[in-house]
């Protein structure tokens, strides 16, 4: 039990501890002028998740790029990326988006099937893009407060409402389904799902990250900022001056690399 827990916050953390690189998105979340009211605290798990990823999860995303050529990421990143489309389609139902909840299914049915286990993005080739929307953003439109920014040991970076929508995300996965009435089979699935994603994560923000370190004064601060940023507005149903939601970049940089149906005819 104590190993199946160990290895399960490890392999969590090469998924969330890189969210705090990517800031994609320009807008703000609501807690981005708050006060980092748990600082102190902050700060020193900040210092032990960082010796994880010194130690573990960098030198695993190097040896990663090192074996691998580009084309090879993108097509293991496309699959990972393709594996998100039911939570995107749950959400986009949840919030009301009933067409683009439409797209993200036929876009999982194309790519698993035509676009060869989601290696290759044909659905993106045929005019269907990709419609993000996980828990994170249905609770921020259904107005739940993100809460104060917090760094969870192992975990990395994250909000009350962000920690919560993690676990309901998870249980989208299709590999969890499909093995769910066999738990050795499924816990074998997951790990290894967790392994290759959060590797795959890491190599993908590596030099963003290795760019924030070296030019950053205070690099905690600059991570908590990448990471509040990129979290977008809440878009809540209630905030008349809210355009929507923008779709929190779950990925990470992962599905920039999708490859569409032209370029697979192209290989």
């Amino acid at each position: 039990m104590q190993k199946r827990v160990f290895l399960s916050s490890i392999l969590s953390v090469m998924v969330l501890v890189t969210s705090s690189c990517s800031s994609t998105h320009s807008a703000v979340s609501d807690t981005h002028d708050q006060a980092d009211t748990f600082e102190t605290y902050n700060r020193a798990m900040f210092k032990f998740n960082y010796q994880i990823d010194k130690y573990v999860l960098k030198p695993l995303a190097e040896g990663y790029r090192a074996i691998t050529n580009q084309y090879a990421r993108d097509r293991i990143s496309s699959v990972i990326a393709n594996l998100k489309e039911p939570l995107y389609a749950t959400n986009n139902l949840l919030q009301g988006e009933f067409t683009d909840s439409g797209m993200s299914l036929a876009r999982f049915a194309v790519n698993s099937t035509l676009g060869l286990a989601g290696m290759y993005d044909v659905a993106e080739g045929w005019g269907w893009p990709r419609k993000k929307a996980g828990f994170d953003s249905t609770l921020a439109k259904w107005c739940i407060k993100d809460g104060p920014y917090i760094i969870l040991p192992i975990l990395g970076p994250s909000t009350p409402r962000a920690a919560v929508s993690l676990a309901l995300d998870s249980a989208f996965n299709p590999l969890y389904w499909a093995t769910y009435n066999d738990a050795n089979v499924k816990d074998k699935v997951m790990y290894s799902y967790a392994a290759v994603s959060g590797i795959v994560t890491r190599e993908s923000v590596m030099d963003i990250w290795d760019d924030l370190e070296r030019n950053s004064v205070d690099f905690y601060a600059a991570m908590r900022s990448a990471y509040l940023q990129n979290r977008g507005q809440s878009g809540c149903y209630n905030d008349e001056n809210t355009q929507g939601t923008a779709a929190y970049d779950f990925d990470f940089g992962i599905e920039d690399e999708d490859m569409t149906y032209q370029d697979m005819e192209n290989n």
